[in-house]
Protein backbone atom coordinates (compact mmCIF):
# COMPACT_ATOMS: atom_id res chain seq x y z
CA UNK A 1 0.00 0.00 0.00
CA UNK A 2 2.73 2.45 1.15
CA UNK A 3 4.45 2.16 -2.30
CA UNK A 4 1.02 2.68 -4.09
CA UNK A 5 0.66 5.81 -2.44
CA UNK A 6 4.22 7.15 -3.27
CA UNK A 7 4.05 6.06 -6.75
CA UNK A 8 0.72 8.12 -6.66
CA UNK A 9 2.01 11.00 -5.39
CA UNK A 10 5.16 11.32 -7.91
CA UNK A 11 1.71 11.00 -10.84
CA UNK A 12 0.93 13.85 -9.43
CA UNK A 13 3.85 15.98 -9.09
CA UNK A 14 4.63 14.94 -12.07
CA UNK A 15 1.14 16.65 -13.34
CA UNK A 16 -0.02 13.01 -14.73
CA UNK A 17 -3.49 13.17 -12.89
CA UNK A 18 -6.29 14.82 -12.89
CA UNK A 19 -9.23 15.14 -9.69
CA UNK A 20 -12.66 15.61 -8.64
CA UNK A 21 -15.28 13.35 -9.60
CA UNK A 22 -16.96 15.17 -13.07
CA UNK A 23 -13.36 16.01 -14.53
CA UNK A 24 -12.71 12.53 -13.93
CA UNK A 25 -15.72 10.72 -15.66
CA UNK A 26 -15.05 13.54 -18.38
CA UNK A 27 -11.31 12.23 -19.16
CA UNK A 28 -12.96 8.45 -18.89
CA UNK A 29 -15.17 9.73 -21.50
CA UNK A 30 -12.93 11.39 -23.72
CA UNK A 31 -10.29 8.21 -23.46
CA UNK A 32 -7.83 10.64 -21.54
CA UNK A 33 -7.83 8.87 -18.36
CA UNK A 34 -6.25 5.32 -17.78
CA UNK A 35 -6.74 4.26 -14.22
CA UNK A 36 -9.41 5.67 -11.92
CA UNK A 37 -8.25 6.02 -8.62
CA UNK A 38 -11.57 6.54 -5.79
CA UNK A 39 -11.96 6.46 -2.23
CA UNK A 40 -13.21 3.68 -0.32
CA UNK A 41 -15.40 5.83 1.38
CA UNK A 42 -17.12 7.63 -1.50
CA UNK A 43 -20.69 7.98 -1.87
CA UNK A 44 -22.61 4.98 -3.33
CA UNK A 45 -24.09 6.99 -5.90
CA UNK A 46 -20.19 8.17 -7.69
CA UNK A 47 -19.23 4.92 -6.92
CA UNK A 48 -21.86 3.28 -9.23
CA UNK A 49 -21.45 5.93 -11.70
CA UNK A 50 -17.67 5.78 -11.83
CA UNK A 51 -17.44 2.19 -11.64
CA UNK A 52 -20.01 2.14 -14.89
CA UNK A 53 -18.82 4.31 -16.72
CA UNK A 54 -14.64 2.91 -16.13
CA UNK A 55 -16.49 -0.78 -17.21
CA UNK A 56 -17.89 0.12 -20.37
CA UNK A 57 -15.11 2.30 -21.12
CA UNK A 58 -12.78 -0.29 -20.10
CA UNK A 59 -10.76 1.64 -17.38
CA UNK A 60 -9.81 -0.33 -14.70
CA UNK A 61 -11.02 1.11 -11.31
CA UNK A 62 -8.94 1.27 -8.03
CA UNK A 63 -11.29 1.49 -4.83
CA UNK A 64 -9.63 -0.35 -1.98
CA UNK A 65 -7.93 3.20 -0.06
CA UNK A 66 -9.44 5.25 2.06
CA UNK A 67 -9.58 8.73 1.21
CA UNK A 68 -7.36 9.75 4.32
CA UNK A 69 -4.63 8.06 2.64
CA UNK A 70 -5.24 9.45 -0.53
CA UNK A 71 -5.30 13.09 1.31
CA UNK A 72 -1.68 12.40 2.73
CA UNK A 73 -0.08 10.75 -0.53
CA UNK A 74 -1.80 13.81 -3.09
CA UNK A 75 -1.65 16.71 -0.66
CA UNK A 76 -5.48 17.30 -1.29
CA UNK A 77 -8.74 16.29 -0.01
CA UNK A 78 -9.86 14.52 -3.21
CA UNK A 79 -11.66 11.10 -3.73
CA UNK A 80 -11.25 10.78 -6.83
CA UNK A 81 -8.40 10.33 -9.02
CA UNK A 82 -7.53 9.85 -13.25
CA UNK A 83 -4.36 9.31 -13.87
CA UNK A 84 -3.69 10.46 -17.42
CA UNK A 85 -0.04 8.96 -18.21
CA UNK A 86 -0.26 4.86 -19.74
CA UNK A 87 3.08 4.38 -17.82
CA UNK A 88 1.98 5.80 -14.51
CA UNK A 89 -1.52 4.14 -15.11
CA UNK A 90 0.32 0.56 -15.83
CA UNK A 91 2.82 0.72 -12.91
CA UNK A 92 0.07 1.43 -10.32
CA UNK A 93 -2.35 -1.29 -11.55
CA UNK A 94 0.96 -3.64 -11.05
CA UNK A 95 1.42 -2.47 -7.58
CA UNK A 96 -2.17 -2.75 -6.88
CA UNK A 97 -2.21 -6.35 -7.99
CA UNK A 98 0.64 -7.78 -6.03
Amino acid sequence: MDAFLNFLGLAVRARKTISGTEITLNGVRSGEVKLVIMASDCSDRTKKDLHNKASYYNVPVVDTIDSMALKAAIGRDRKVIGITDNGFAKRLKQIMDN
